[in-house]
């Protein structure tokens, strides 16, 4: 303890006597140290962080696999083999979310409502903390509706009240009992506010209708490799059994762990991002060892006297190791400061759709990593100071004098390498920026079909029903609702659709091109008609009122679009996008042709295609134009849809006055309100987001590398001080002095940049997935790169250079 005391007290005196560097040093390190911890932050409660369930690493998610390889959700037939036939899972579930209109309590609500089997909550492994769970007698055709609540619906929306059995909530055309409470923090799948009993209503027969996804947890002794391959087994003979053949039955099905399937998106990107940051943390470290490394340079004479006095040199690493845990010390104070307000940050930048967000917090594991962190930088730090420190025989360094210039081409050379190797990390970051920035300028530069700037969505929830007369009467609720709406002032023109582009997707589906004298009366005429694999195709399924394209700004290509011939008791029309056109009638006019879609939405009347519209971008612009076929929403109304306005007014009051509209026509239908400048700009959030961080990974970057540029060449003149004047004073010219440090700073520079380049391109590989529109390897990335660098480059190296020239001979040869 006494040596430790010593050491610390020893350890404060050097690092107060050198402020300037001491301050530089915490600033670096904190500001690594912060950018780390808040990317951990995130990436351990996205990726690592055990989901907050019983034995979590039990739960799988039950999947189909399609015929692309990708992973898609259960039909109820299948989901029943799967669960009944299996011998590795202890229980399994289904689930299925919408949003929809709540109505029984104070004020209606927007609400998530999921529908889930009789055995879900058992999976989960967590039952209501409040009432009871879903029994036998809830889970069945005719049964009373129950629902149970989310904590946080429990306590917005019905005041915590403990009598909950006195609530009934309406949801579309049943009114349910509030049941149970789930325990606060459950939130699965996310954003639920209700979970109501999937029995309810029966299960569809179709092996082709991907409707619910599916869960479910391993028994005791079983591995997710077991599980996936019984659920192939059964898939498979599913496949050899079922009268159902084509694309929309499964090819395979696979059991994922439960936390992989809800990250798999973002997994890559997290982890290219901690990478990110631990290049920036490497590259500060280069730097705190360059000024470490030059401060022990300049105390080679202290050493050699201490060491001829005795000291050991186990002396000297304690105190270069302790000099370097109080700097670090200091530095994770800092840094866990700039991690709070960092991860707060990164919490407000995030999009909304990333996965466990609510997770993400600086808790003990993080402040863990960030102390860990910390010590092993710091003991680094110490030991390779240390070493270089004490390397070198006293005796040369007292033989010197004070001069200590044998140790200075020594110290140097290492403190080159290290620029360079600075260099070489900062050009990895600067190329990936600049490859993400050129995939934003990309993105963005895509036409996405649609107008995006003057238009407010309105989405509506109407309550649904399976009773014709109900169906009926949205035709003319939502003429007057239109009517209203276009009666705003400002308002220029008003439409209804069953989604917009960019706002989730559209359902998509198997249509059948028919004859007119093969209309199918029933579903078993369509099951026949569908078994005719020649006359198939695939589109997404919109249903939009007549003025739809015109509000949005979708060009009409060839034909018409629908009109006032359309009504409800008119012969059902449909209008096709480009893509389909090109898709499915590639050499001949798709107008006037038969197609079946009624699959979709259960009216088997035949639709004639009169018109082909522009493309849109349905899914994300980074995504091709999806075939669409649109219907009339007023011969086929929908009851989830959305409004859109297009006006040249303040959207803020279109949208106070559309509320209005919506609250007198429909009191117990909350409206949510966007424009589309927001849906267009929310569809970029990943990759703004992407590169925001990375860029500032980059540019912080590069600031350190271009301090340790002008640290090691300013360092190096200070060395070469006498050297300088001995030229000065044979002769040389001040040119010739600037070309030589000039020359050694940007040969270390051209070094670094050079093994960079190496680096980039092996590793910029790994964003290839989160590119658009340019290669991992791009020449004009790489090119810009180097610019920008070279240029940084030769203006730090400039300013020492410069004041090199200026040294006075008889000055640099007094200090001999």
């Amino acid at each position: 303890m006494t040596s430790l005391l010593l050491d610390l007290r020893h350890a404060g005196r050097v690092l107060t006597k050198n402020l300037g560097a001491t301050i530089v040093s915490v600033f670096t390190l904190a500001l690594a140290i912060g950018a780390a911890t808040s990317i951990f932050s995130v990436v351990y409660g996205v990726l690592l962080r055990p989901l907050p369930y019983p034995e979590p690493d039990r739960l799988m998610a039950v999947v189909e696999v399609n015929h692309r390889g990708t992973y898609s959700r259960l039909a109820d037939p299948n989901f029943i083999d799967f669960r009944d036939r299996n011998h590795t899972f202890s229980a399994m579930a289904k689930y299925t979310q919408w949003v929809t209109s709540v109505a029984g309590t104070a004020e209606p609500t927007r609400g998530v409502v999921t529908r889930v089997s009789q055995d879900f909550f058992k999976v989960m492994g967590i039952q209501p903390s409040l009432g009871r769970g879903i029994t036998p007698d809830d889970a069945r055709i005719g049964a009373t509706p129950v629902a149970i609540v989310s904590h946080r619906y429990w306590s917005q929306s019905l005041g915590s009240s403990v009598a909950i059995s006195e609530f009934r909530l309406r949801i579309e055309e049943r009114v349910y009992t509030v049941v149970g409470v789930m325990p606060s923090g459950f939130d699965f799948p996310a954003k639920s506010d209700l979970w109501v009993p999937a029995e309810l209503d029966p299960d569809r027969p179709s092996r082709t209708a991907h409707n619910f996804n599916g869960i479910g947890r391993l028994r005791e002794g079983a591995t997710p490799s077991q599980a996936s391959a019984e659920l192939s087994s059964i898939a498979r003979d599913i496949i050899r059994n079922s009268a159902e053949q084509g694309d929309y039955l499964l090819a395979d099905a696979a059991a994922v762990s439960l936390q992989a399937s809800l990250t798999r998106r973002v997994g890559s990107t997290l982890y290219v991002l901690l990478g990110a940051v631990f290049f920036l943390l490497l590259i500060a470290c280069a730097n705190v060892t360059n000024l470490l490394l030059a401060q022990a340079a300049g105390r080679q004479r202290e050493l050699a006297i201490r060491h001829a006095l005795g000291a050991a040199r186990g002396r000297f690493v304690s105190q270069f190791v302790t000099e370097a845990l109080v700097l670090l010390a200091i530095s994770c104070s800092c840094g866990l400061l700039i991690a709070w307000f960092g991860t707060n940050g990164l919490l407000s930048m995030a999009p909304p759709d990333l996965p466990r967000l609510e997770e993400v917090s600086l808790n003990w594991m993080v402040m863990t990593f960030a102390m860990a962190l910390s010590a092993t930088v710091a003991v680094a730090l110490g030991l390779i100071t240390a070493m270089r420190a004490s390397r070198r025989d006293p005796r040369d360094t007292l033989a010197d004098g004070a001069r200590g210039q044998a140790g200075s081409a020594s110290s140097q050379r290492i403190g080159r390498m290290l620029v360079a190797t600075q260099v070489a990390m900062t050009v990895v970051l600067l190329v990936g920026a600049s490859l993400l920035g050129r995939s934003l300028l990309r993105v963005l530069s895509i036409d996405p079909g649609f107008r995006t700037e003057g238009v407010v969505a309105m989405d509506l929830a109407l309550p649904y029903s399976d009773d014709p007369n109900a169906t009926a009467r949205l035709v003319p609720f939502y003429s007057d609702l239109l009517d209203r709406l276009r009666a705003i002032p400002g308002v220029q023109e008003v439409a209804v659709a069953s989604a917009v582009p960019l706002a989730g997707g559209l359902p998509d589906g198997l249509f059948a091109v028919a004859a007119r004298t093969d209309a199918p009366k029933t579903i078993e005429d369509v099951g026949r008609l569908f078994q005719q694999k020649d006359k198939l195709g695939t589109a997404d399924y919109c249903a939009a009122s007549p003025m739809y394209f015109r509000a949005v700004g979708i060009p009409l290509v060839r034909g018409r679009l629908f009109d006032e011939r359309d009504g409800p008791n008119a012969p059902h029309v449909a209008v096709i996008s480009e893509s389909l056109a090109r898709a499915r009638w590639p050499d001949v006019d798709p107008i006037g042709a038969a197609v079946e879609f009624g699959n979709m939405d259960g009216d088997l009347r035949l639709l004639t295609i009169v018109g082909i519209v522009g493309d849109t971008r349905e899914s994300g612009l980074e995504q091709p134009p999806r075939p669409t076929l649109y219907v009339n929403l007023m011969q086929r109304p929908k009851f989830s849809s959305t409004v859109v306005l297009r006006s040249d007014t303040d959207p803020a009051a279109v949208i106070n006055a559309a509320r209005g509209v919506a609250r007198a026509l429909a009191p117990d239908v909350p409206p949510r309100f966007r424009t589309f400048a927001q849906i267009y700009s929310s569809s970029l959030g990943a990759r703004h987001f992407n590169l925001t961080l990375v860029a500032v990974f980059a540019g912080t970057a590069l600031a350190l590398a271009i301090a340790g540029i002008y640290g090691v060449t300013t360092y190096g003149v200070t060395q070469r001080r006498r050297e300088i004047g001995v030229r000065l004073a044979l002769g040389a010219q001040r040119g010739q002095i600037l070309r030589i440090v000039l020359g050694q700073g940007l040969t270390t520079t051209a070094v670094g940049a050079a093994i960079g380049i190496i680096a980039a391109l092996a590793l910029t590989r790994t964003i290839e997935n989160l590119l658009f529109g340019v290669t991992p390897t791009d020449p004009a990335t790489f090119a810009l790169v180097i610019a920008v660098l070279a240029a940084v480059a030769v203006l730090a190296c400039y300013l020492p250079a410069r004041r090199a020239t200026d040294t006075d001979p008889m000055q640099a040869l007094r200090l001999d």
